[in-house]
């Protein structure tokens, strides 16, 4: 990170070490929640960065295209909370998800205060605790806002089961679909 007399850097590279877009930046400036440090004679704004700054950070995830407004539901919720939303539209069961790598990065990098999830089981559905280990070596708190009911062994495995065959089914259309229209474009 480059910095500038002072120690002070423009929005674009404070934006860049929060994690978050200049828009933000921007929003968090006029919201009093980070304000800019001082101000160019051209009115631009000027950060002193605070490496102890922490950020409290929102993930909400769906499955499918079909759930996108209960994605937009679940970010709105938790941005009363939280100072950034981050949204990913994929499957529990995929790691590779854009948002979730941020989210991780933003962990690794100690620039989580709290970490505040609709539902456990929007991180990931499997291998959430690994997750919740690294936010505690981060010094990041997890706040589930709606705790699922508890259910027994049985059910849990159940359910798991249900997931991977549903993710499995998917997969399998998904190709065969694939196929279908390459035949079609062919013929």
């Amino acid at each position: 990170m480059k910095t500038l007399v002072f120690d002070l850097v423009s929005i674009g590279e404070a934006a860049k070490h929060y994690g978050v877009s200049v828009e933000t930046m921007r929003r968090w400036d006029r919201n009093s929640k980070l304000n800019s440090h001082s101000r160019t004679l051209g009115n631009h704004r000027r950060y002193k960065l605070n490496e102890s700054e922490k950020i409290k950070v929102g993930y909400a995830r769906v499955s499918s295209h079909d759930q996108k407004k209960d994605l937009v539901t679940q970010a709105k919720y938790l941005s009363q909370y939280c100072d950034v939303v981050l949204e990913d539209l994929g499957s529990g069961l995929n790691c590779k998800k854009p948002r979730l790598r941020k989210l991780i990065n933003m962990l690794l990098n100690k620039k989580v205060s709290e970490l505040h999830l609709s539902h456990k089981d929007r991180l990931i559905r499997f291998g959430h605790e690994l997750v919740f280990q690294l936010c505690k070596w981060s010094g990041a708190n997890v706040v589930i806002h709606k705790e699922e009911e508890v259910v027994t062994f049985e059910q849990e495995l159940c359910k798991d089961v249900i997931t991977l065959m549903t993710v499995f089914s998917a997969r399998m259309y998904g190709k065969r679909s694939h196929q279908n229209k390459t035949l079609k474009k062919a013929a």
